[in-house]
């Protein structure tokens, strides 16, 4: 049965450096938590710190209800995927997944029961009796899972384990586990630094930066409403668009002046008032920018400096006041480089923030 996850204050520190400052974080039974950010922000030493790999720390942490700070990893009913796989590569699949319950002495009719849910669920019941490496990496991953799974904890976790795989691979472990999760209704803590698994994946994102909590929420949250310049750059892709300008008030929305260009920018790009002459960074997002003349606010003259084709999509950078905006257009479009286009502004998902704490106006 699932248990939830409580971090309580947390802070690590090695000597005079400190790594984790007070963080707090709860999950509910049955969540999905991904730690994200860049590297060296403090995602995988909090991810040890909950397995008890790490130890000496302030603060509290609880799974399924019980105080577990100062218990061994052993004794903290968690099971652990790694970036490695470490399977035992003379071992077929069955025996991969059956070590820790043979461990346990559990009997052989016990053990065949459980190694065969756990293949159902993660579709390796074709695959028990070969060794790993006759196994795709995707499989591989999948028989790591099913390794921690038999141990039946009350909490898994995650570090970075889809880092060995290609863009293809990566693409479908993310559906396997998300089907995982449902499957199972497992509570999930996962380290990532991508943010396309941190919004596929997660029931909640907790965005570090420099050992702090940056922004807490679910992926909409994050995406929609971000609370920092940090957190607004940091998820999205192509990234946000951000322009230095001067806001004015005027009627029921702002002006946000760029050189020689006025936005105009609805008053809910802010959380609060903010007074005429207030210097300020522009956010919008690529999707709230189209080429061409259409309903919205337009400017021209922009020439194109790049197009990236996706696909489905292109992604497309254009000069604004000698800054590159990029913005999405659907389908394979080619401009050619240095053409001059019009832009037309949908404002209604901009953010406003204050150029030195990066914090939301």
């Amino acid at each position: 049965m699932s248990g939830g996850l409580q971090i309580q204050n947390v802070t690590k520190s090695f000597g005079a450096l400190t790594v984790l400052r007070d963080i707090s974080i709860d999950l509910a039974p049955g969540e999905f938590l991904v730690l994200l950010g860049e590297s060296g922000c403090g995602k995988s030493t909090l991810l040890r710190l909950i397995s008890g790999l790490e130890e000496d720390h302030d603060g509290s942490i609880l799974i399924g209800g019980k105080n577990v700070t100062h218990l061994d990893p052993k004794d903290r009913n968690i099971a652990m995927v790694f970036q490695s796989y470490a399977l035992y590569p003379h071992m077929s699949v069955f025996d991969n997944i059956a070590f820790g319950l043979r461990i346990r002495r559990m009997s052989k009719a016990e053990i065949k029961a459980e190694v065969g849910r756990v293949a159902d669920v993660l579709k390796l019941g074709d695959y028990l009796q070969r060794k790993p490496g006759q196994l795709s990496g995707g499989q591989r991953q999948r028989v790591a899972i099913g390794r921690a799974m038999v141990r039946d904890p009350q909490l898994f976790l995650f570090d970075e384990p889809l880092s060995n795989l290609d863009a293809k691979l990566r693409g479908e472990m993310r559906t396997e586990i998300k089907r995982i999760h449902h499957a199972l209704n497992a509570t999930i803590a996962y380290v990532t630094h991508d943010q396309v698994e941190a919004m596929t994946l997660a029931d909640k994102i907790v965005l570090l930066n420099g050992g702090e909590i940056e922004q807490l929420g679910t992926p909409e949250e994050l995406y929609m409403q971000p609370d920092t310049l940090f957190a607004a750059r940091f998820i999205g892709t192509p990234e946000i668009n951000t322009l230095a300008c001067t806001i004015t008030r005027d009627g029921d929305g702002y002006m946000a002046k760029i050189g020689e260009v006025t936005l105009p920018v609805p008053t809910h790009a802010a959380r609060g008032a903010i007074a005429d002459g207030t210097k300020a960074i522009l956010a919008v997002r690529p999707e709230g920018l189209s080429v061409g003349v259409g309903e919205g606010f337009v400017t021209t003259d922009h020439s194109v400096e790049l197009c990236e084709p996706m696909g489905s999509e292109t992604y497309v950078v254009l000069n604004f006041n000698g800054e590159p905006v990029r913005l999405r257009a659907a389908g394979l479009v080619k401009l050619a480089a240095g053409s001059t286009q019009s832009i037309t502004w949908d404002f209604k998902g901009a953010h406003l923030f204050h150029p030195n704490t990066g914090q939301h106006l």
